[in-house]
């Protein structure tokens, strides 16, 4: 069902807000208060009268309109509690608490929680006597040149003084920094795209603090590298540190950065998104932005992160009235914006109000004008062109927006790094990944990293006279899949599965995997956990390393499989990779035989299933790409067979899938019956006698051949989920007769749901908060058991008290977890 929203705020921020959630497909309406010329009645985007400063009567407002999501533009709301009242009542909003707000509300407390929590920022001081603060600022062993009224400025209290004098002439009456903002559920942090503003009002950054002139993003002055530092050491322990404390923040932390020559440092911290860096930051931003706001408030971020354009730079130039930041006048005409954004400029309204029909200012800062191009000089043009069209008379604005990043782009030199390779980079990635390499020691190698090549003594490892087999593959699909959804960490063990289980099929032990790790800029983090993985499986597989659903990593199967080889039960062994059951199966036998398998003899998992739907794929090209869920097929005679499956299934999965026959002339040498209608219906959920094999053999104990189906479980929590943990490790075994489907938290943001989707398991919140009565909130909760099918309802330390007409529609279905 579309969604009403309601953006607090009047200035280009929240335009730009507005803007960018109209494009959503699930917003029906988006209602601004009080709003601008540019938000009243703009296709889906209309102003509202209602008052924002009682939050008693903008809940009843909302309540009463529908609003499904209230978003907090400026700082003075959020710090005055306009979230912790609006939820209280039950309207979902988005933005800090005020508690959590404090960090850019006080910033006295501000820089005692970084100090608190070792995150970097200057030496500093608090003062309430202008005296004082002078006396300090000329007898301060450190150059304190850096102003900051504690509380809010409206984006123009900080002072970046040149001396001692400037410093003392700001602290009486009353610069330029790296803007890193992020997105916040309370656990983890969702950087957006390093964005700078421009304080000065006039080109060459001169004349007089303002809100902000103009901003542009991405800044290239903040490398990948650095934005991770910043993501590390500032965001991320800024986040963990509120939690600590009892503050969870989400919403959008903002980091105002001064780069020195010790690292970032963190000169004020704001607590919504930034003005006029918010009018760069979404025309870049690829994402739906309420699905990336759902996303956070629901503590999905580490699953969900936000997609922005590549290879685009956004510039946006502020047009201000003649006399800002002094007293300005009022009521200018304002002309031609149609024409401006038709020649592929944005224009964003700011200090403006309609009168007899037109469009006239009515603040400081009155339009941000915004150009998104292939680089940020042809950005800078495009937006400067755009004002140069505007007609607004005396209006003050800045041509010279991100000339600090056009003359680091076009004066650095060409460095080594520049190039592609970052040696320090490597050099940190090889110091992170020399422990991996040493835990996976064995006999016959060291695994010491750092030489030319690597060695391994056979007659160490118990060899005599032996035969090499060497094996080499890698991983493709799978890695794009893995860049999409930013997750690295299962590579490793498909790149090892791969080569090992490659080698295992032609009877030989796996020694050692050595790898090479190629890419065209080094990501130490991404490297750092492919590798990582690499030596997780290396372990797995027993060798030696040296120098959602769809990324589940390859099992590796060395260990299972090696004590089973060597008894001599297994006269064959495929390796089900790309080129699935079709290709790799005939690659293991001889010519005048032929395969048939039954696909309703074993469990082919969904994905599979939703891969076909999905991917119209007809029943060859399934059986033809994929294993469709056997990673590995032998070939064992029929004495053996009972033998060696109650080997297997002692530690996997497994079952008898077919036979072996002589190939009549010109038939397929594999086929697989039953594909089609396995993947329609899943597996049987009965235990059924299967009858003989194709050859006339008996198939034996069918209770040992047959898929086992699993119940599906959904497990209400409201807190940490230590007892889903336990249940879900007890649903990983293969013994186990349930599947956990989905996990229910009636709190947003809970530890559980993050324990859940680390885990692959779908997460639903069901908030009680909001909802009016109980029987609606259980409603709620059952249709979300429906939708997954769902068998048996699990409570682990679920502290809401059930309706009765709930229970007894689950009678018999229900458990309760003490542990």
């Amino acid at each position: 069902m579309a969604v009403r929203l309601l953006v607090i705020g009047s200035g280009g921020r929240e335009h730009t807000l507005a803007w960018k959630l109209a494009q959503s497909p699930h917003i029906q309406q988006v209602l601004v208060a009080p709003g601008n010329a540019g938000t009243a009645n703009c296709g889906k985007i209309s102003n509202s009268e209602v008052s924002v400063s009682n939050h008693s009567i903008l809940a009843q407002f909302c309540k009463e309109h529908s609003v499904g999501l209230v978003v907090v533009g400026p700082e003075v709301p959020l710090a005055a509690g306009m979230v912790d009242d609006l939820q209280a009542a039950g309207v979902p909003c988005f933005g800090p608490s005020a508690k959590a707000a404090q960090l850019e509300a006080s910033k006295s407390f501000s820089k005692a929680f970084m100090d608190r929590h070792g995150i970097p920022t200057a030496q500093w001081c608090s003062f309430t006597d202008p005296q004082e603060a002078c006396s300090y600022i000329r007898t301060a062993s450190f150059p304190a040149l850096v102003v900051k009224a504690s509380g809010l400025a409206a984006g123009k209290g900080v002072i970046v003084a040149k001396d001692q004098e400037e410093a003392c002439q700001a602290v009486d009456p009353k610069s330029d920094s790296e803007r890193c903002l992020c997105f916040s559920d309370g656990y983890s942090v969702s950087p957006m795209p390093p964005a700078q503003d421009h304080k000065r009002l006039q080109d060459g950054d001169l004349g007089p603090n303002t809100g902000g002139m103009g901003a542009y993003c991405p800044t290239p002055q903040v490398s990948q590298e650095l934005l991770q530092q910043i993501r590390e050491t500032v965001l991320q322990k800024t986040v963990d540190g509120m939690r600590e404390e009892g503050t969870p923040y989400v919403g959008v932390l903002y980091a105002g950065l001064m780069l020195t020559k010790q690292g970032p440092k963190v000169l004020e911290f704001n607590c919504r998104f930034g003005d006029p860096e918010c009018q760069v930051l979404m025309p870049l931003l690829k994402s739906d932005l309420y699905e990336v706001l759902q996303s956070t408030l629901q503590g999905k971020l580490a699953s969900n992160a936000p997609e922005w354009h590549q290879d685009s730079s956004a510039v946006t130039v502020v047009m201000a009235s003649p006399g800002y930041p002094g007293s300005y006048k009022k009521g200018v005409a304002i002309t031609g914006l149609s024409q401006v954004e038709e020649t592929g400029v944005q224009v964003f309204h700011a200090g403006t109000s309609l009168k007899e029909g037109g469009v006239v200012s009515s603040g400081g800062r009155v339009l941000t004008v915004t150009a998104v191009r292939s680089s940020l000089e042809m950005a800078l043009h495009a937006a400067n062109r755009g004002v140069a069209a505007v007609g607004f008379p005396g209006a003050v604005y800045r041509r010279d927006i991100g000339h600090q990043a056009i003359a680091h782009l076009t004066h650095r030199g060409l460095t080594y790094k520049e190039s592609g390779v970052d040696i320090a980079a490597g050099n940190r990635l090889v110091d992170m990944i020399k422990p991996f390499a040493k835990a996976t020691s064995r006999s016959g190698c060291n695994a010491e990293l750092g030489g030319f090549a690597g060695l391994f003594d056979l007659k160490a490892a118990g060899f005599i006279d032996p035969i090499l087999v060497s094996g080499t593959d890698g991983v493709g699909t799978k890695l794009k899949i893995a860049q999409a959804c930013q997750q690295h960490s299962t590579l490793g063990q498909d790149l090892v599965a791969m080569c090992v289980n490659d080698v295992l099929a032609q009877g030989a032990e796996p020694l050692f995997f050595l790898d090479y790790f190629s890419c065209g800029r080094l990501d130490v983090g991404v490297a750092s956990a492919v590798i990582g993985g690499v030596a997780e499986a290396c372990g797995l597989a027993g060798c030696a390393l040296l120098g959602e659903v769809l990324l589940t990593p390859t099992k590796i199967y060395s260990r299972l499989l090696l004590p089973i080889l060597r008894s001599g039960a297994i006269k064959a062994y495929a390796h089900i990779t790309g080129g699935g059951l079709l290709e790799n199966i005939p690659r293991v036998l001889p010519q005048e035989l032929s395969v048939d398998l039954d696909a309703s003899r074993w469990i082919i998992p969904p994905v599979f299933s939703w891969l076909q739907e999905e991917g119209g794929l007809c029943e060859e090209e399934m059986g033809r790409t994929f294993n469709c869920g056997l990673g590995a097929v032998l070939v064992v005679a029929f004495p053996d067979a009972q033998r060696v499956l109650r080997q297997l299934q002692a530690h996997e999965d497994a079952w008898i899938v077919g036979s072996l026959a002589h190939k009549q002339p010109g038939a397929e040498p594999v086929v697989i019956r039953n594909l089609k209608h396995s993947l329609r219906v899943g597996p049987s959920p009965c235990v059924v006698d299967l009858g003989p094999m194709q050859n006339g053999a008996s198939q034996g104990d069918s209770s040992s051949t047959v898929p086992r189906k699993r119940t599906r479980v959904g497990v209400l929590i409201s807190g940490t989920g230590t007892n889903l943990q336990a249940l879900m490790e007890q649903a990983k075994r293969t013994s186990s007769s349930a599947e956990i489907v989905v996990v229910i938290s009636n709190k947003p943001g809970v530890l559980g749901l993050k324990r859940a989707s680390l885990a692959g398991i779908q997460t639903r919140v069901v908030d009680h908060k909001l909802y009016g009565s109980r029987a609606e909130f259980d409603s709620t909760i059952d249709h979300v058991l429906e939708e997954f099918d769902v068998e048996v309802v699990c409570l682990a330390g679920f502290m809401r008290i059930l309706t009765g007409s709930f229970v007894r529609k689950w009678n018999g279905m229900t458990t309760q977890l003490c542990v």
